[in-house]
């Protein structure tokens, strides 16, 4: 951390300074900008394989410095903390070098592509003695913390059940990308989106602990899975029973949590209001609009912590390791069978 940041009040926090890793599509509204407008932090540094495309970003995002070399941005001295925005599976090598330099590392989720490679992640920021969050930021955003505070004071009893639904067409055009790169992103959509689903269930009601599950690869020549559907249950007694569809035409999302005195209902992708219904069977609607940039609450987190200011930053690498092992759990027996049938 660097004490002598010019402009700060004497015995203030020294300012985080943080560099970016991938400078992609993420980091242009959801998180890039936060780090440039919560107290205490900025933005020193960005780094993208294609140059002017790293240039481009710099320039209209006020960063000082770009490049094409990740040491450059992980290793440099004018760098507190680093940001590994890339897709998946370079987040382990990245983490690995951030620990190295022993640098904080804030990763973009889903963490890994399984979890024993975010165990040895873990285990490289634990032995370097840094911290390691993960990119999971509806745990800190207003709309979803509300959910958790009604579960929380016991506005529908003791929890018991949850229903997720998440099914939407994907454009031919889309499956080109990344995304649907087994070797690239871990698992389509499923991983991507649903990752964001169980971690959120696990912020809100603890660890899953058991899972059955089905998941195929329905679209024609797709090499992921979309189509998944599954059992789960939790460490405190809640069962759970999900379905996730990504090659239909109906749109649907939706998490229901149904208690022993109401239930509580929010869309997990989609704008949409809370909706509470209590023992006296009354629906409660509210409406809570993300921020602009929807990182930057838990980026907030973060930069307190490390700052230490505030704190702690409620996703860690800790519990992101519980969701890929949730991931990986889903996805095992479908993928143990390709395994036997090739």
């Amino acid at each position: 951390m660097n004490p002598d940041v010019v402009g700060r009040a004497a015995g203030d926090p020294p300012e985080v300074r943080f560099s970016i890793v991938g400078c992609g599509e993420v980091t242009e509204v959801k998180s890039g900008p936060a780090f440039q407008r919560v107290p205490g932090s900025s933005l020193t540094a960005v780094m993208r394989r294609d140059a002017a495309k790293a240039e481009d970003y710099a320039r209209r995002h006020g960063v000082p410095r770009w490049t094409t070399e990740a040491r450059e941005v992980i290793f440099a001295d004018d760098v507190d903390a680093v940001y590994v925005a890339t897709p998946p599976n370079a987040h382990a090598p990245y983490v690995h070098m951030a620990a190295e330099a022993g640098k904080p590392v804030y990763v973009e989720k889903p963490m890994g592509m399984t979890l024993l490679e975010c165990e040895t992640m873990n285990d490289a920021c634990r032995r370097a003695g840094v911290p390691l969050f993960v990119a999971y930021y509806r745990r800190a955003l207003p709309r979803f913390e509300r959910v958790r505070a009604l579960i929380a004071e016991g506005a529908i009893g003791t929890p018991r059940t949850v229903r997720v639904t998440l099914t939407q067409p994907t454009p031919e055009e889309a499956r080109t990308g990344w995304r649907f790169d087994p070797l690239v992103a871990a698992g389509g959509l499923f991983v991507d989106l649903g990752s964001h689903t169980f971690d959120l269930l696990d912020h809100w009601l603890g660890p899953v602990t058991d899972v059955s599950a089905r998941a195929v690869a329905r679209h024609p020549g797709g090499r992921v899975e979309d189509e998944v559907s599954a059992r789960f249950s939790f460490e405190n007694g809640v069962h759970g029973v999900g379905v996730w569809a990504f090659d239909v035409p109906v749109v649907q999302d939706e998490v229901q949590i149904t208690g022993t005195a109401g239930r509580v209902s929010v869309p997990m992708f989609m704008d949409g209001p809370v909706v509470h219904v209590g023992a006296d069977g009354q629906e409660r609607r509210e409406e809570i609009a993300h921020p602009a940039h929807v990182q930057e609450p838990l980026i907030r987190q973060m930069v307190d912590e490390l700052r230490g200011v505030g704190g702690p930053c409620v996703s860690t690498g800790v519990s992101a390791a519980r969701t890929q092992g949730v991931l990986d759990a889903v996805l095992h027996e479908q993928r143990r069978g390709r395994v036997r049938g090739s």
